[in-house]
């Protein structure tokens, strides 16, 4: 045999023997663990009458001599005192910013844009001068149109002088009556001439005018769509401005049908709706106003129906098409029992909240809800004034549990 095979088959023996020695100790460790006790120690820690090598009594919790198990644990929860007050009925909804007017300031004529007088995102009042355009081809028509009407009254100057003559001589029986007639309906036809004439003075002085382009109302201005020096016409679509007018401003929003019946009862009455306008994060309150109209018809594909309300915007908080959060007050209620919405729970019978007694255990007791106002619900009947409710950590409790109550 060589040396490296002697060496191979020394290792393999030392291998195996540490196999059988971990397998022994293993084997010890498995008994020891199984019977409670070291080897070797029964009876060391046997109570009188206990059979040697039997395992001593456990705890309620599990373990030998060892706390209580979680099932004697108390639940941590928050609790809130059940109130009494007054509670609003609040409808809420997401509404949209309308501007009460809005206008698209176009030219009426042709021509070069002269001139700008505003700047943009400027509040203007009705009639103020917002744009030039060039008004010398229609200055040009004015002056003909007035040329063409002297023209025509020097000949109606001539035939009345003429009229005059013939109806002297027609008295002297001089003239024969179909020239006196013949010359009366000349007058007529230049008195007819005249009012053409003078129609047209008016429309080429009216076109003059338009080349002045002035604010139909009041409001304030957006960003211009056509810059000074380009020409500008009457059948452009685009325009040169948008005006909008935002004191008052409007809001629009819906409701559900279900919920029109309220509305209608105070609106119709002559009763003032209150609408709150809140942020998207609904915390800051934006303004306040009233509404102002109901639409006269539900649409049958949402089953909803449009309001709109009305706001003054004084200080300007509110813009066109600006998303909010609305809050229409429709009652209120003086005299209800009211909890924290998050105490209220749902089951397979209806709503329920946690009562909490006085010795910290928890009793599963139905309710019904009415009116919810934000993070406050009135409760109908279930609970009174002063019981105290679960409102954080209802996911462990069951009837009887013992909690632990958690200030804030």
């Amino acid at each position: 045999m060589s040396e490296s095979q002697a060496r191979n088959r020394y290792g393999l023996r030392k291998g195996l023997l540490a196999l059988v020695v971990l397998g022994a100790l293993g084997l010890g460790y498995f008994l020891w663990s199984g019977s409670g006790q070291p080897p070797g120690s029964e009876g060391a820690n046997q109570s009188p009458g206990q059979p040697v090598g039997s395992r001593p009594a456990q705890a309620a919790g599990g373990r030998p001599g060892g706390p209580p198990g979680m099932a004697a644990m108390a639940v941590p929860v928050k609790v809130a005192t059940v109130e009494q007050g007054p509670i609003q009925n609040i409808f809420t909804a997401l509404g949209t910013v309308t501007a009460f007017n809005t206008v698209t300031v176009r030219s009426r004529v042709d021509g070069e844009l002269q001139k700008i007088f505003f700047t943009d995102g400027q509040k203007v009042k009705a009639g103020d001068l917002l744009a030039q355009i060039d008004p010398r081809p229609y200055q040009v028509q004015l002056d003909q149109a007035l040329g063409q009407q002297a023209q025509n009254l020097a000949q109606l100057n001539n035939a009345r002088q003429d009229l005059k003559r013939y109806e002297q001589l027609f008295r002297q029986n001089s003239l024969a009556r179909q020239q006196l007639e013949a010359q009366q309906a000349l007058v007529q036809q230049y008195l007819g001439a005249q009012k053409t004439d003078q129609a047209n003075v008016d429309s080429a002085r009216l076109q003059l005018d338009f080349t002045q382009i002035t604010a139909p109302i009041s409001g304030r201005l957006g960003l211009r769509v056509i810059d000074q020096g380009n020409l500008i016409s009457a059948g452009s679509t685009e325009g040169l401005v948008v005006i909008t007018q935002t004191q008052p401003i409007s809001v629009v929003f819906s409701l559900p049908q279900a919920q029109l019946p309220a509305v209608l009862e105070r609106f119709n009455q002559g009763q003032p709706l209150v609408v709150d306008l809140f942020d998207s994060a609904e915390r800051r309150l934006l303004a306040t106003g009233e509404l102002s109209s109901i639409d006269n018809q539900i649409d049958i594909a949402t089953g909803t129906v449009r309001l709109k309300a009305t706001f003054e915007n004084q200080d300007e908080t509110l813009f066109p098409n600006q998303f909010v959060n609305v809050r229409l007050r429709v009652s209120t209620q003086p005299d209800a029992v009211i909890v924290p919405t998050q105490a209220v729970q749902q089951g397979s019978a209806g709503a329920f909240v946690y009562l909490v007694a006085d010795d910290n255990t928890v009793t599963v007791q139905p309710i019904v809800t009415g009116t919810i106002e934000g993070r406050r619900v009135a409760v109908v009947e279930g609970v009174t004034a002063g019981q105290r409710v679960v409102t954080d950590g209802v996911d462990r409790l069951r009837n009887g549990t013992r909690v632990q109550v958690i200030e804030p």
